[in-house]
């Protein structure tokens, strides 16, 4: 005969595994991002605060590319399949987002370039996969990416010779973030206040 207390036991150690990957999931993609970013795994982009203070006469071909995690109920995709810059050059291309369902839906995007020697020569002055994005229902937008690839990928062994790059995001779905508290942003009525005593 089994023994209730074992039982229990048993349940409630199950549930606390089921809740513990439940969380891990939400952690998984912001870790990704941050591990790719700091070691440049699996051809992740580098940052720049503004654009390059060179450009040259070659060109660089990048292409879009856009996916969704299973599960993400958003429509996502590029609104240009490729452009030509100059390396060193300051881009800008646009990502579109639909949000299909009748309540509000977070996601955040990560992203990678490919070929992987490229990776860390193709800056990003700004883009929406650097913050959580929240579409409201019906909603759809319009999301810019800002970059340039930097003119030193031309002295890397290998990124050299590269003349294509492939920049690609994929969405997956968040949970929504909590509502802010403002009750404490709102001012009290003044003991001095006569509004409304005429």
């Amino acid at each position: 005969m089994s023994d209730p207390r074992r039982n229990t036991r048993i349940v409630l150690g199950l549930v606390a595994l089921v809740a513990f990957m439940g969380a891990g999931s939400f952690a998984a993609v912001p870790f990704y991002n941050w591990f790719c970013r700091v070691t440049g795994y699996a051809g992740t982009t580098a940052t720049a605060e503004a654009g390059s203070d060179t450009v040259l006469d070659r060109t660089m071909k990048i292409r879009f590319d856009a996916s969704l995690e299973s599960g993400m109920p958003w429509s996502f995709r590029p609104l240009q399949r490729e452009v030509e810059v100059k390396i060193g050059e300051t881009g800008i291309a646009y990502y579109e987002a639909h949000n299909p369902l009748d309540v509000p839906v977070a996601g955040s995007a990560s992203y990678n370039v490919v070929p992987y020697s490229a990776g860390g020569y193709f800056m990003k002055i700004a883009c929406f996969c650097f913050t959580e994005q929240v579409l409201q229902p019906g909603e759809t937008v319009q999301m810019p990416v800002t970059y340039y690839v930097d003119p030193e990928i031309v002295n890397d062994i290998e990124a050299k010779y590269v003349r294509e790059i492939t920049l690609s995001y994929t969405f997956h779905r968040d949970a929504l973030p909590e509502p802010e508290d403002t009750s404490a942003l709102q001012t009290p009525p003044s003991s001095n206040d006569t509004t409304g005593l005429n």
